[in-house]
């Protein structure tokens, strides 16, 4: 197996803020990112914040299901929110300052509980989306004309 993974999506601009996504040969609806400044129930789609958050939301959950499934335990059920604060920076720009993260899966058993207990020491550094977000990454940005 290689030691590098690449994906690519895209997005096409709509209207003004609003940006049809590509995510490559994925069998779905669009999707939308809309920045637009309008009301939440008029929006055509999420915004890049919301879907920050939901990447995290996401891949933290896999990797506790995937923890679990690992030590011959399924789960029944698991909900979570993420919640994402904003807040601007020195210079004056918006910039996420912190996405807390509540999930709560169905442990029906005190056996699963105990499996669980053991997943909860270790799972997060398995989430590639919330470990590459502490620790920081390169963003190369090519802006051609």
């Amino acid at each position: 197996m290689s030691n590098v993974l690449k994906t690519k999506v895209g997005l096409k601009q709509e209207e003004e803020m609003i940006f049809r996504c590509d995510l490559g040969n994925l069998k779905m609806d669009n999707l939308y990112i809309d920045e637009k400044n309008i009301k939440e129930n008029e929006k055509i789609g999420t915004s890049p914040t919301k879907l920050l958050a939901l990447s995290v939301l996401g891949c933290l959950a896999a990797s506790f299901s995937f923890c679990l499934q690992k030590k011959n335990f399924s789960l029944s059920g698991l909900e979570g929110k993420a919640e994402v604060t904003i807040a601007r920076n020195d210079k004056g720009f918006w910039r996420v300052k912190k996405i807390d993260v509540e999930m709560n899966p169905k442990i029906d058993t005190p056996e699963m509980r105990k499996r669980a207990d053991q997943c909860r020491k270790f799972f997060e550094q398995y989430c590639i989306i919330s470990e590459s977000l502490r620790t920081g990454f390169e963003v190369s940005v090519n802006l051609n004309y």
